[in-house]
């Protein structure tokens, strides 16, 4: 049987290319910074998730900051591009941790979004296979585990971890 861990590895070429990915980053960011948004819709107790082309999973919209960029400036982006989300209020900086399954050097902050609006469905595009809201207690299947501690930590009450 595999480690839990292993249920959510890429191999092939998608797994390949997503090394790729960390490797151009180690060398044109020597310490990696990400933002991720939990989007939650109170009313219908529901969160938004996406699934990539290229990582298994069903996992929380966001991705690295950019030189130049703040880390609000990279969430607004990634939600827009990710979700046609658009931010309606200022989202709540819940959490940062250390990525280790991603690099020594990846860290992440987790911003709790809840002021907000969709322009239209997010449409599968060569990034994002699928997006959408799906309840708190009814999360997909191959949800990752970082993204369900994260949805715990923020909605759930549960303490941050200082680890992804």
């Amino acid at each position: 049987m595999s480690a839990p861990s292993d249920t959510f590895r890429q191999t092939g070429w998608p797994g390949l290319r997503g090394r790729l990915f960390h490797l151009y980053f180690l060398f044109r960011r020597p310490m990696t910074l990400g933002a991720r948004g939990i989007v939650y819709d109170r009313d219908a107790n529901a969160v938004f998730l996406i699934e990539h082309t290229y990582v298994p999973g069903w996992q929380l919209p966001g991705g690295g900051v950019e030189t130049g960029e703040t880390m609000l400036q990279a969430l607004e982006r990634e939600l827009f591009e990710e979700g046609n989300i658009e931010l309606t209020g200022p989202p709540a900086l819940v959490s940062l941790h250390h990525n280790r399954h991603a690099s020594r050097r990846d860290h992440v902050g987790v911003y709790l979004v809840t002021d907000f609006r969709q322009t239209a469905p997010k449409a599968p595009d060569r990034e994002i296979k699928a997006a959408g809201f799906f309840p708190v207690d009814a999360l997909p299947d191959m949800t990752t585990g970082g993204t369900r501690r994260r949805i715990d930590e923020a909605i759930g009450g549960v303490a941050p971890s200082p680890y992804w």
